[in-house]
């Protein structure tokens, strides 16, 4: 028999890669989030209830996820449409236009929220204009909208663009050529290959609003039962030195972003199932 010969790779074994990788992750994720955890389980049942379920909590709750759904909507919609717009057609300032994109990304949150209050207040430009017609965005929950669908933009976008690019002209020019319509196209051919990628983009454009806090805090106003959000919440929290409170709010959104990540790979699964079969 032949002794089997191992090959040399430029990264060590997978035990050696596999205890880096339990370490760092344990380091940097688990250890932190199991004592939000254990500070959160030495308050007791009771004041934890009482906490979370507070009137000003569940307010701050409904105002996070309600926005944060609005604002995944609207970037599921036109982050859509961009991501088409950049992958089918090549035009003057594309690569302008796909550097703008990435901004959200790479802006700090703080920065962004001073520029959109400028821009939505009474005296910025499209605040003034929005004037005109009875709409404030400033110290509104439409601001935190604005805000939140800013941030989570990049997210469908950069999601569908990879499906889109795989995905082979030639079965629409089929479709076509055997007498489907338009619409006939895109719910039969187009729309079953971007729409796993389509619900994950849209989901962590979802999640990722539900956390956000920077370009929230300046453009909400702060105002409790209106425009307060609940990382607001926690950081409010933490100011008046109510740790317990602080952690126990932040469990019940660590447990709706956990949640959200087992439905986006669920989501990512089952597109690969899909696409072997």
């Amino acid at each position: 028999m032949r002794k089997k010969v191992r090959r040399k790779t430029i990264l060590p074994g997978f035990g050696l890669t596999l205890g880096i990788t339990v370490t760092y992750l344990g380091l940097v994720v688990l250890i932190p989030l199991s004592m939000l955890f254990i500070k959160t389980a030495g308050m007791g049942f009771q004041p934890f209830i009482e906490i979370v379920t507070s009137p000003r909590s569940v307010s701050a709750y409904w105002l996070s996820f309600y926005t944060a759904a609005i604002s995944a909507l609207i970037n599921a919609v036109f982050g859509f449409l961009v991501a088409w717009v950049m992958v089918r057609y090549s035009f003057f300032g594309k690569k302008v236009l796909n550097a703008l994109i990435d901004i959200p990304f790479a802006l700090p949150t703080a920065v962004a929220g001073i520029a959109l209050t400028a821009a939505y207040s009474g005296q910025g430009w499209i605040g003034h204009l929005l004037g005109k017609i009875g709409i404030t965005a400033v110290f509104n929950p439409i601001g935190i909208i604005i805000a939140l669908t800013f941030i989570g933009m990049p997210f469908v976008i950069r999601t569908i663009e990879p499906v889109l690019e795989d995905m082979e002209k030639e079965m629409e020019e089929a479709a076509s050529s055997l007498g489907a319509s338009r619409i006939q196209t895109w719910i039969r051919v187009i729309l079953p290959t971007v729409l796993p990628a389509w619900i994950t983009g849209t989901t962590l454009s979802f999640a990722r609003s539900l956390g956000e806090y920077g370009s929230v805090v300046f453009i909400s106003g702060n105002m409790p039962f209106k425009t307060e959000i609940a990382p607001l919440l926690i950081m409010t929290q933490l100011e008046q030195y109510n740790y317990e409170g602080a952690t126990a709010i932040a469990c019940i959104m660590l447990l709706a972003s956990f949640s959200l990540l087992l439905l986006i790979n669920s989501l990512q699964a089952w597109s690969k199932v899909r696409g072997r079969g």
